[in-house]
């Protein structure tokens, strides 16, 4: 053997003697560090149950009943998604770009680790999507200083590593996406899909996948949101597309192409002010955290509706929701129009008919009840010093019906404004099932926190007159063809109570000859009213509402509640009206219909509350009466067309001019207070009843004149906008037959040849005050 061979033997030994030395030596190595992290030497590690459980907090979702989801509960706002539910393109982003050795290491990457160490990360770093993952959910991102990042990094090696035994690659990139912080109030891919693109991951395009992975290096840096970030992210996602297209998961051409595509989002925050239904989100925060106090997981603990990923299974329908909204919102912004306008003279806009002293007591009273007020005096601020910084002019932000005002203003002042505002309660619901479809607490939950469906309860007017009329057949069984005097008429003082006597008039007053029954509904008459509930007596209609799930505690059974002077909820009134629907029987209304944890059990299912208030005969008649409202009464605007509304004065048609142009059978009732200080429209078909509320948050924020204040200016034309739109979406189903008749009618509801027992009017029969 020559000298030459003899030495390259010696070396290729020696090479060989190094890499076994060097390897040996990295087992022995992987072996310490598996050992230091057994002895506790890097802290705190995660026990087998905490990898195999990782925790992480998970939103609650609000799930509508045709599966959209309305809204979340969350201190992070994320919803986790299933491996099945990331399209193809978004994993191959991840992989292409964040870790292209994914498949093929099992935690640490070698080869992108030993680059790292000889280039000091300038040719890229090391971590691979397990480290990363084991960063995000086991260590701690604040450490500082180089042996505590040291640290930290061998823990990721370890963390990723196990991970890599506990879980399949497919999971592992599931968790990743899972909970990731994409900025904005977007935690996991879901949220960020939906916050950034208004869609589920699975309707990503390529383009938007990339745009998503771009964020991964850095959420704030390469974040599409607001505009001055966009370059940076554009940039960023065309680099992605670039190793999409380096890691053959694209074609260069589909590259280039998608590359020249400008950067679209459809932002679409979810913040708890933010999106559709936020005043029943609201509501229903509190029935989850009463259930929750009562209603312990099985170890004793309870449940966090803001990070146990709970999913609540609402009665709303996200579309009716969505057109109950655009209805009001519509409405209110042209009727606000004309509110300004005939305010631009009144001294003490926005307020009617109270001294500059009460003016200032609500004014007073609203800035103790408001939240900056209340900081102070947590604070320890004088009352003086409160005064003067509400009356200190500083720069806010103020809600218009044409958008934020940048503004300066005191808050004193703001308050004012505030209050100039017409607000709303609607709720809709199933009669027959009880499930609430629709929620408009009011015109928008940032700005006006106070809800009007079922926390406010304001004067009905003559939307109480139903219940009365519905005593009378039920006890009397009255025809809707029975003629009553319109005249004006006297309760005497000691009959009901009644400490003087009580003659109430008609408005307009307008007298002379007889009404029948559904005339006089229709046109709301006073004195027939009056006679009604002098029949029945008082005690009876209250006795029948309680029945219908009215609150009538605060009640007393004088003759004048005949004419709406209690003060009722949005809700109640629609509950109210809805066993008329339901023939008789009263059906409680509720909307959550289950829930269920994150893994998928219920642990609430809804039962139906009922009772028997009214023979279906009454409740069907009762609706008769409603329906001639609506045919030639004060709902009769119901019916326009565009012909009707051209011939209408300027006035009326600049607010009012909504050919609805509704031609199925409908019954309902209008309501007006005194003073014009409350508006109401109680609507109904067969299998859906709709409330609608219209007022300033005050009595004394009014109209001057019955033309714009009345009930079938302020609320009608929600109601009618609602139907008109929900009878246009063919994906919606709501009844437009008519309401069913009882088999055996006996009480007759065609008036041609009908007499009435004249003998019997001036009767006032001996009544039970029993229900």
């Amino acid at each position: 053997m020559t000298k030459k061979s003899t030495e390259k033997t010696t070396s290729s030994w020696k090479y060989i003697t190094y890499f076994w030395i060097l390897f040996i030596s990295i087992i022995l190595g992987i072996v310490f560090i598996f050992m230091l992290a057994d002895w506790g030497f890097l802290g705190k590690m995660p026990s087998f149950e905490e990898l195999e459980n990782p925790e992480t907090n998970l939103a609650t979702e609000i799930i509508s009943s045709d599966g959209e989801t309305v809204g979340k509960f969350f201190h992070e706002n994320r919803t986790p998604v299933n491996f099945e539910d990331l399209p193809d393109h978004l994993i191959q982003a991840l992989v292409a770009t964040e870790d292209e050795r994914f498949y093929r290491h099992a935690g640490i990457d070698a080869k992108g680790t030993l680059r790292a160490a000889v280039y000091l990360g300038k040719k890229g770093g090391a971590s691979t999507i397990s480290q990363q993952l084991s960063k995000q959910l086991f260590t701690d991102p604040n450490e500082v200083g180089i042996v505590n990042r040291l640290q930290q990094k061998i823990k990721e090696w370890v963390i990723a590593i196990r991970l890599e035994r506990q879980y399949t690659k497919d999971e592992i990139l599931t968790m990743y996406f899972n909970i990731f912080d994409f900025t904005r109030g977007a935690h996991g891919i879901r949220s960020a899909s939906r916050v950034y693109f208004g869609k589920e991951p699975a309707d990503l395009t390529i383009e938007e996948a990339a745009t998503l992975i771009a964020m991964f290096k850095n959420p704030v840096l390469y974040n599409p949101y607001p505009e001055r970030f966009k370059t940076n992210s554009l940039n960023r996602r065309n680099q992605v597309l670039k190793q999409m297209e380096k890691n053959q998961f694209i074609t260069p051409k589909e590259k280039d192409s998608l590359q020249d595509l400008p950067l679209v989002l459809n932002f679409s925050p979810e913040q708890h002010d933010d999106g559709s239904a936020t005043y029943f989100r609201e509501h229903l925060k509190g029935f989850l955290k009463d259930w929750i106090a009562e209603n312990p997981k099985p170890d004793g603990s309870n449940y966090s509706i803001y990070s146990d990923g709970l999913k609540v299974y609402v009665t709303l329908d996200s579309r009716m929701q969505d057109y109950a909204e655009k209805a009001v919102n519509r409405h209110l912004n042209k009727i606000q129009k004309e509110f300004n306008r005939q305010n631009e003279k009144n001294s003490k806009a926005p307020f009617r008919g109270i001294s500059e002293a009460e003016i200032q007591r609500i004014l007073n009273r609203e800035m103790r009840n408001s939240d900056r007020y209340k900081r102070m005096k947590k604070r320890g601020a004088s009352n003086e010093e409160i005064e003067n910084a509400f009356n200190t002019e500083q720069e806010m932000q103020l809600f218009s019906w044409e958008g934020t005002i940048d503004t300066l203003m005191t808050p004193k002042d703001s308050i004012r404004y505030y209050k100039s505002f017409l607000n709303t309660g609607m709720m809709s619901m199933n009669p027959q099932t009880g499930a609430v479809k629709s929620w408009v607490g009011g015109i928008n939950y940032k700005y006006f926190k106070y809800e009007h469906v079922k926390q406010a309860r304001r004067q009905v007017g003559s939307t109480f007159k139903p219940f009365v009329y519905a005593a009378a057949i039920d006890q009397l069984h009255y025809s809707p063809c029975y003629e009553l005097p319109n005249t004006l008429y006297t309760i005497p003082k000691g009959r009901h109570g009644l400490i003087d006597d009580w003659t109430p008039s008609n408005s307009g007053d307008e007298y002379g000859g007889s009404k029948t029954l559904k005339e006089a509904l229709a046109e709301s008459i006073n004195t027939i009213t009056a006679r009604l509930i002098d029949k029945t007596g008082p005690k009876r209609v209250v006795d029948l509402i309680d029945n219908l799930g009215v609150d009538t505690k605060d009640i007393e059974a004088f003759p004048s509640i005949a004419l709406g002077t209690p003060d009722l909820s949005v809700y109640e009134m629609v509950s109210a009206y809805s066993t008329f629907a339901n023939k008789g029987v009263y059906t409680k209304p509720y909307f959550v219909d289950r829930i269920e944890d994150k893994n998928g059990t219920i642990i609430y299912q809804h039962l139906p509350e009922t009772r028997d208030v009214l023979s279906e005969e009454t409740a069907y008649v009762t609706v008769n009466l409603l329906e001639g409202v609506t045919k030639f009464g004060s709902g009769r605007r119901l019916r326009t067309n565009s012909e009707y509304i051209k011939n209408l004065p300027h006035y009326q048609r600049a607010v009012t001019g909504y050919p609805y142009a509704l031609t199925n059978p409908i019954a309902g009732k209008t309501g007006t207070t005194q003073n014009q200080s409350d508006g109401w429209f109680i609507g109904m078909v067969p299998d859906l009843v709709t409330g609608v509320w219209v007022g300033g948050e005050d009595r004394s924020v009014r109209f001057p004149t019955i033309t714009y204040g009345q009930g079938a200016t302020l609320a009608l034309p929600i109601f009618g906008m609602y139907m008109k739109s929900l009878y246009e979406d063919v994906d919606v189903e709501v009844s437009d037959e008519e309401f069913e008749k009882p088999e055996n009618l006996t009480i007759p509801i065609d008036c041609d040849g009908y007499e009435t027992d004249d003998e019997e009017e001036d009767t006032v029969p001996e009544f039970n005050s029993d229900f």
